[in-house]
């Protein structure tokens, strides 16, 4: 897939404000500060597309982005730590929860995985509630640069044999750096894939 364009649409603080249109949408989540702007803006080719902060959850709303006129890309709240009230994190969860469980045009959802750290119970929960409602969705690896190979493979064999522990089989993954330039190709033929199955099923 080639990006030719891409433009920000709408911020939506709850489903009933997105954007009124039967384009697919591919999302993007996962926890607070897991590089989830930066590798939205690496795999479209667009430096300032997404916002990227150095402080935990600033993205604090539903984010369309049209790409090639043709789809969207959501950018997702992230969960885990930000710096807002009990309140207020509750109120963000319940509202992706219900994009995700409710937005007929969602094709898939990548949750991005920072792979420098163990297994999160909050990673692992809501892949699993993902699992459960049959919500399609794929791995990212996240700040990959950081880590060896042999120790990039150390950690993903990890999360792998965790997840095992309750799934039989496993979301496909990428590795992704916007450093080394990793991964680009292979999440944007993905989403090509994907959003070809989508409108043939549709």
């Amino acid at each position: 897939m080639i990006i030719r364009s891409a433009k920000f649409i709408k911020s939506s603080s709850k489903l009933s404000q997105c954007p009124d249109s039967q384009n697919p949408e591919i999302a993007f989540i996962g926890r607070s500060n897991v590089g989830k702007s930066s590798l939205i803006n690496y795999i479209t080719g667009w430096s300032k597309l997404a916002k990227t902060s150095g402080t935990p959850g600033k993205t604090r709303t539903i984010n369309h982005f049209l790409i090639n006129n043709d789809w969207y890309l959501v950018d997702l709240p992230g969960y885990g730590y930000a710096r807002t009230s009990a309140r207020q994190r509750e109120m963000w969860i319940n509202e992706v929860e219900n994009y995700i469980l409710k937005r007929k045009t969602l094709v898939c959802l990548f949750v991005l995985i920072d792979c420098r750290i163990t297994p999160q119970k909050s990673d692992l929960t809501f892949m699993e509630m993902l699992g459960l409602n049959q919500i399609p969705f794929a791995r990212v690896f996240t700040k990959t640069d950081k880590l060896k190979q042999s120790e990039l493979i150390k950690s993903i064999k990890v999360h792998n044999n965790m997840m095992f522990e309750k799934w039989d089989e496993l979301p496909q993954y990428f590795i992704s750096s916007t450093k080394r330039k990793l991964g680009r190709e292979e999440i944007l033929e993905f989403i090509e894939e994907s959003i070809n199955i989508f409108r043939n099923v549709s």
